[in-house]
């Protein structure tokens, strides 16, 4: 039975594998795991492929999916989680900033301590202050959200049991927020554990602004998703009633004031002079299209089935 599954995502990081995989082999070697490494080359222009190739002919270990196109770390990790088949499946980024010497100990608090995910806090980092101060700011907003009291949602470094990857799925750059899905998937034992940020020693940083602004996009997309994927009549309906209710009672209101004002020969002007008539037009239809958008979802989720749609080009040691 293999004990810990490897997930790496690798994107332009040829440089830095050998010693890597070096590295991993050495530690669980001196541990006596047994284990699987899952390289996840995410389209990497240079000899990353390649690279991988050599390495899992030497090393029986050494597993691989190569992606036609880069699809992003989410995608990475998704395909990994699949494939993996540890009792532990850890993963960490590819670039020698993540210590293997990490491994034993997030095992252990997996499956001693009985956590269902364990996430690495780069208490001490080697980034530059531009990298730091948006990791904070995001750190802090989605542990307000999350109400999880973890200080580095974004940490590479992270371990799971095997059913907890096995039940979520992820896309886009939600790989940030996967203690938050497994947390909303039932799976609440979650716990954090300081870990060593090594600095950079290959190739540049792929952080950018873009991912920081992607980052909080998909933070509003995975909450409204989690919350609202298998009821959205719970939320499109609850608003197309209160957006119909406020411009039924606004007509009528209306209609009201007319008939009081021509009973006691009052001046009042036409109904349909007044710009309340038309707020209540819009109301009652924005109402009635939410409300059919909540029940056409409802449709859509009781017949759809969930699947992966990335185009693997290449596997290797990998059963199907």
């Amino acid at each position: 039975m293999i004990q810990i599954s490897v997930i790496i995502p690798v994107f332009n990081e040829e440089e830095s594998l050998p010693e890597l995989i070096e590295w991993i082999s050495r530690v669980m070697q001196e541990n006596g795991y047994n284990y699987e490494v899952i390289f996840i080359n995410d389209g990497s222009s240079d000899r990353s492929w390649d690279v991988i190739k050599k390495l899992s002919k030497e090393n029986g270990h050494i597993k691989g999916v190569g992606f036609s196109r880069n699809y992003g770390k989410s995608a990475a990790l998704d395909i990994g989680f699949v494939k993996a088949k540890g009792e532990v499946v850890i993963t960490m980024d590819a670039d020698l900033q993540d210590s293997p010497d990490e491994i034993p100990g997030l095992y252990q608090m997996v499956k001693e301590n009985d956590y269902d995910v364990v996430s690495g806090w780069k208490k001490k980092r080697f980034d530059p202050i531009t990298k730091t101060i948006p990791s904070r700011l995001f750190n802090g907003v989605t542990r307000k959200i999350s109400g999880i009291q973890l200080h580095d949602f974004n940490c590479g470094l992270k371990a799971y049991k095997n059913k907890v990857v096995k039940q979520i799925h992820i896309y886009g750059e939600m790989h940030r927020y996967i203690p938050l899905i497994a947390k909303w998937n039932g799976f609440t034992k979650i716990g954090e554990k300081v870990v060593e940020h090594r600095a950079r020693k290959f190739g540049v940083t792929k952080f950018g602004i873009e991912r920081f602004i992607n980052g909080f996009l998909d933070l509003i997309s995975v909450s409204f998703v989690n919350r609202y994927k298998k009821k959205p009549m719970h939320f499109f309906g609850t608003l197309g009633s209160l957006s119909f209710l406020s411009g039924f009672l606004i007509t009528v209101w209306l209609v009201f004031e007319k008939i009081y004002a021509l009973k006691n020969g009052l001046y009042v002007r036409e109904i349909t002079d007044q710009p309340l008539f038309f707020m209540a037009i819009v109301a009652l239809i924005v109402g009635v299209q939410l409300f059919l958008t909540g029940f056409m979802a409802e449709m859509m989720i009781s017949s759809k089935s969930e699947g992966n749609d990335y185009n693997i080009e290449e596997e290797l040691n990998l059963e199907s």
